[in-house]
């Protein structure tokens, strides 16, 4: 089913993944000031006249996309998260780096905004 909101796709998701989306959502608006909430991919996502962030959540993680390219100091502090494609995946089981997706929302906003 297509989602219209954030909102919407987070009311589908266990109560502890909503409030983690929730999070994320605040910290990419608190440092992406003017990034308007989209869905892409049938995900959560951010733009900035183009979609330069998605986040959904899963069973036993929350994923970030696309990968981040453009930024190998923070590529590397990212590699305990990065799958074999280079999205990230925040497990549900451990605390969230809130800061770090923050970082990494600005990073790609950059990334994408100058494309």
């Amino acid at each position: 089913m297509p989602y219209a909101s954030h909102e919407e796709y987070f009311d589908t998701v266990s109560a502890g993944a909503g409030k983690l989306l929730r999070l994320i959502q605040s910290e990419v608006e608190r440092v992406v000031p003017g990034a308007q909430r989209c869905i892409g991919y049938n995900m959560p996502a951010f733009r900035l006249r183009k979609i330069f962030f998605y986040f959904a959540a899963f069973k036993q993680h929350i994923g970030v996309y696309p990968p981040l390219r453009g930024d190998p100091t923070l590529i590397a502090e990212l590699q305990d998260y990065r799958g074999p494609k280079g999205n990230l995946r925040f497990p549900l089981a451990k605390p969230l780096p809130l800061e770090l997706i923050g970082r990494v929302a600005s990073a790609l906003a950059a990334e994408y905004h100058t494309k």
